[in-house]
């Protein structure tokens, strides 16, 4: 891996001069209050400006405003007229466009394709506040704005969807969001690397179409320049014989001991046509050399075809020995360069360690931003995750190389927090990243990381070579619950507890100090058919992580429960898992409130499965391992049902489904069943749900007992809710409701049509 230059190393701007803003400004008249006659770069986002670490357009602009830019930010502009870009005059560099925190898509719609009623990015939580795709939308109307000005997209939209992509919403292959949104150059993943050294060269007169070697980026080319070799992986599956070609599989200089090339899979069919082996070639390069990829209109047409590209992108993201990819749209090719080279622990200090103001910017007044709220008392530790699950964009956008901060950094936040942030009570309210416990765990060996190209480091097991050691993010707990003012330290974070349990130490420091009476963890299934394709590890680790959260809970006098997250409908999943899944959460006692089912995002490995039903985590051809997806809407309104097993709404639906699998032995009243044969009238099942309250004075611990252990409390009188009785009562309501149908059927005269069966989903 190249080194990169450090981002404290460049040359200031000659505007530094004019100092650090409180906030960055939103409007012509703070520009005027700081002096400046003009924006040297002006950055544009669908979420509201807030000036803290947790914000993508505060991170940029700090760091852009510490290289000596004067940098004013457009927040949430209406997008219907090009008027609201058009009021902090024309930048003298570019603008900087980005979506926002979350690709404006997954934002403003469910997973089951309704509008959302709030923004938690929006003061008030308002929504609409943000067009679809509104980096493409911003990018176009920055355009008008100004027509020779640069545009530069980033962001995680931008990000996930600079190759051609599938799009849940549109159920249809977009091409890249560079050729669409008509920007002129698009930055991947964490960009401040590649904004600050673009920043630099625009400013010293280069032309925005002559960078072209700046990592983390993609851009337009019409041709592949002559001195780079081209390596074709637009076919799979030839017919007949084969010359011996370059496999853009495997890695073109060395193979690693922990290459997914290596792995042993099942044994090739003779007859089937395969790409071979790799041939030395004496040109061949990894700097100099690109992998061509099926064009837009092939994958487009083909899923297949689009899987194998998913696969490929995926294979080179190790920014050690990731090679650029090249993909064909129309007359022209969309380029991408290598990933970014991680960011040091001083540069990570650095960056973090810039004057935010650390809270929302004054023109919001008074009102509350909902994700600001959930994030002012929280500290970032670390970026990235090297989990890989397929179903998550944090390691294709992040990164699967852990860059962390250092202890003294993030201290100093703390103690930051603690002095000047409005209302704080002494509770960090999480201490963590995209994964809380991955805090300076890495390879044990820099070459191996280097050289490795396997998606993730804990799966199908925890590699051998992965250093599992947690001491220093136990170090970092004792030292900030240390600090004076803070009475709490809590992780909120999502917990890798399959890597937890290689630490006692660590879970037993967790349990004592750091749990907020539950903690959230997500096995995501139970089954191993969903599993394998999530890239998740078996239920058997879940397992060892609880039996040790129950023994430092009790050794620590605390009543405190998990809350295990589950995924409905994801790629791989058969009504019998859901089924085996529902049964699993009976035994345990665990009611699930809220479902999450699986989110078609762009890019990902998961959605690639949902869309080709293939599975790119395997070598890609049309003979290949096939994927069972659920696509209709009736089959993952059951894989919810089976999640919410206890809901009597969807017990009709449960009890059809489980009678057609051949399991009508589950339709019962026995602590064995699943579901009552019984179906409680809607009046008469709210009047139980009404008896089902707790003592006077309890009512925290009955909510917390019947959300995450499933153990209803009892009623005020001693009894319990839904006791033989109340069944009774429910199923002779159920008898009188069949007998009042009956006889007003015969009433009706005629012969009675047979109910329809409904068709089982496939």
């Amino acid at each position: 891996m190249q080194a990169a230059k450090p981002l404290f190393d460049y040359p200031k701007y000659w505007a530094e001069c004019f100092g650090p803003a409180p906030f960055l400004p939103m409007s012509r008249e703070e520009m005027d209050q700081l002096g400046w006659d003009s924006c040297d770069i002006i950055i544009v986002t669908g979420d509201a400006y807030v000036d803290h670490p947790s914000f993508g357009m505060a991170i940029i602009g700090r760091l852009l405003e510490a290289q000596g830019f004067r940098v004013g930010i457009i927040a949430q502009p209406d997008w219907r007229s090009k008027d609201d870009f058009m009021k902090l005059g024309e930048p003298n560099l570019f603008f900087g466009v980005a979506a926002g925190n979350m690709d404006s898509m997954i934002n403003r719609y469910t997973a089951d394709k309704k509008i959302r009623s709030d923004d938690a990015y929006t003061p008030g939580g308002l929504a609409g506040k943000r067009p679809d795709r509104a980096s493409l939308v911003y990018s176009q109307r920055c355009k008008e704005a100004y027509t020779h000005v640069p545009v530069i997209l980033g962001g995680i939209e931008a990000s996930l969807r600079r190759i051609a992509h599938y799009d849940y919403w549109q159920d249809k292959v977009r091409r890249s969001i560079l050729m669409d949104a008509t920007a002129d150059i698009l930055l991947y993943g964490n960009a401040e690397r590649a904004v600050v050294e673009i920043a630099q060269r625009l400013s010293h007169g280069q032309k925005i179409e002559d960078i072209t070697d700046v990592r983390g980026t993609a851009f337009i080319r019409r041709d592949t320049p002559a001195d780079w070799f081209e390596i074709d992986s637009t076919r799979i599956d030839r017919p007949g014989k084969i010359d011996k070609i370059i496999n853009p599989y495997v890695n073109t200089q060395d193979t690693a001991a922990c290459a997914i090339e290596q792995e042993k899979g099942p044994v090739d069919d003779p007859q089937e046509a395969k790409v071979v082996q790799l041939l030395p070639n004496p040109h061949l390069t990894r700097d100099k050399t690109v992998i061509r990829l099926p064009s837009f209109e092939k994958v487009r047409n083909d899923p297949v075809l689009y899987a194998h590209a998913n696969r490929v992108l995926h294979l080179e993201t190790n920014p050690g020995n990731a090679r650029a990819l090249v993909q064909r749209h129309g007359e022209v090719d969309v380029w991408f360069n290598a990933p970014p080279i991680p960011m040091s622990t001083e540069e990570m200090d650095y960056v973090f360690g810039m004057p935010y103001a650390r809270v929302p910017h004054p023109a919001y007044g008074k009102e509350k931003i909902p994700a600001y709220e959930m994030i002012r008392f929280s500290v970032n530790i670390m970026r990235g995750c090297f989990g890989g699950c397929t179903f998550c964009s944090i390691t294709e956008h992040e990164g699967r190389i852990i860059q962390n901060r250092s202890e003294e950094s993030i201290i100093r936040e703390i103690e930051e927090i603690r002095d000047k942030v409005p209302g704080f009570t002494g509770v960090i309210s999480d201490l963590g990243g995209p994964t809380a416990n991955m805090y300076r765990i890495a390879c044990k060996s820099p070459e191996i990381e280097k050289h490795c190209r396997k998606p993730s480091c804990v799966w199908p097991g925890i590699c051998e070579n992965l250093n599992t050691d947690h001491s220093a993010l136990i170090q970092l707990y004792r030292s900030a619950r240390a600090l004076p003012g803070v009475k709490k330290i809590l992780i909120a974070s999502g917990l890798r507890y399959d890597l937890a349990v290689e630490s006692p130490e660590y879970v037993k420091e967790l349990v004592t100090h750091h749990v907020g009476g539950y903690l959230k963890i997500a096995p995501e299934h139970t089954e191993e058919g969903p599993l394998g394709k999530m890239m998740k590890p078996g239920i058997g680790s879940y397992d060892r992580f609880k039996q040790m959260f129950e023994k430092y809970s009790k050794e620590a006098g605390k009543e405190q429960y998990l809350i295990p997250y589950f995924i409905a409908a994801h790629p791989g999943t058969t009504d019998e898992d859901m089924m085996n899944l529902a049964l699993w959460l009976k035994r345990n006692g665990f009611r699930a409130d809220q479902v999450q089912a699986f989110y078609p995002s762009p890019m990902a490995s998961a959605t690639a499965m949902y869309h080709s039903g293939k599975n790119p985590l395997r070598k890609v051809t049309y003979k290949s391992e096939g994927v069972k997806i659920v696509k209709s809407e009736e089959q993952r309104r059951l894989h919810k049902a089976f999640l919410r097993y206890h809901d009597p709404k969807g017990w009709p639906m449960l009890r059809e489904a489980l009678e057609r699998m051949g399991r009508g032995d589950l339709i019962g009243n026995g602590k064995h069943q699943l579901i009552p044969a019984y179906q409680p009238a809607t009046d008469e099942y709210h009047s139980a749900r009404r008896k089902n309250s707790t003592p006077a004075g309890s009512k925290k611990v009955g909510k917390v007992l019947t959300q995450h252990t499933g153990l209803p409390p009892r009623a005020s009188d001693g009894s319990k809710p839904w006791d033989k009785r109340e069944q009774a009562k429910a199923a002779a309501f159920a008898r009188k409701q069949a007998e009042n149908k009956a006889a007003a059927s015969e009433k009706g005269g005629g012969k009675k049509k047979p109910a329809k069966r409904p068709v089982a989903p496939r």
